[in-house]
């Protein structure tokens, strides 16, 4: 995927800052009482189970911690639309690293606080504007931190879909950022102005080649809830089961995305 040609929307580091510990604070706290069953129940991620899904989720945040280890790079080159795409080149690196973490840390707990104290040290110490070299290339430490935010929420609803009842809530600023930020993917991936798709409360972007409308209604409109279009875009769902389900509504001839989707997994 080329580097994003779009300009990129900007995420205040401090509401960023403050999402992703909101939101891995609800993590902890909601895995905190699973017994042994529930942590070996299966989850939608191929053959991991809970438990290595928990591990997975403090991984991406000590992916901070790993980066900032190395020699910071020269400069950036790469932008935050980059990374959606980058994810896919690494899933088996990632899921031999999450086996690992896992037979490394039976204490989930206590694996958990040291990240969340860990992030909270890093954060403090390094200015957003430290590159770290990551997997779709030299970025800013708060633009990273924006990935971090999608890493938490995406996970967090695969743990509510393995775990019956756990219901571990979104921080609003989370979701908020993942939605925004996948949106303006899917305008990366299928630049134009033929198609609107909206994802209210939290985005709105132009996508699809084709006639441009400049006022009025659009010829061409999409329109989901935030959550649906998290799994849309992550393979979570596809677009026929959330059009079978009435989670997404599509009216215009250039309106299907089926094609489009999933943008990262």
């Amino acid at each position: 995927m080329p580097a994003a040609k779009k300009r990129t929307r900007t995420y205040d580091p401090v509401k960023t800052r403050a999402a992703v510990l909101a939101q891995f604070g609800k993590v902890r706290e909601g895995v905190a009482g699973l017994g042994a069953g529930q942590l070996a129940l299966p989850t939608r991620l191929g053959e991991w189970r809970v438990r290595e899904l928990v591990a997975h989720i403090g991984m991406a945040l000590t992916a901070i911690g790993r980066a900032l280890a190395l020699p910071e790079p020269p400069k950036q080159d790469a932008v935050l639309l980059d990374w959606p795409f980058a994810t896919s080149a690494d899933s088996p690196a990632i899921d031999d690293f999450t086996r690992w973490l896992t037979a490394e840390h039976p204490d989930l707990d206590g694996y958990l606080a040291a990240v969340e104290r860990d992030l909270v040290e890093q954060l403090d110490t390094h200015p957003g504007t430290r590159l770290l070299q990551t997997n779709a290339g030299a970025l800013p430490l708060a633009d990273y931190l924006v990935t971090r935010a999608v890493e938490l929420v995406v996970h967090t609803d695969d743990l509510n879909a393995a775990v019956p009842g756990l219901a571990v809530p979104l921080d609003r600023q989370a979701l908020a950022t993942t939605t925004r930020l996948l949106a303006d993917a899917l305008a990366v991936k299928a630049p134009g102005g033929a198609t609107e798709v909206r994802v209210p409360p939290y985005a709105v972007v132009q996508c699809v080649e084709g006639p441009r409308h400049t006022r009025g209604t659009p010829p061409n409109v999409v329109e989901t809830d935030p959550l649906t279009w998290i799994r849309l875009a992550t393979g979570r769902q596809t677009w026929a089961e959330a059009r079978d389900a009435a989670k997404v509504s599509a009216s215009g001839e250039r309106a299907d995305l089926g094609a489009l989707l999933p943008l990262m997994s």
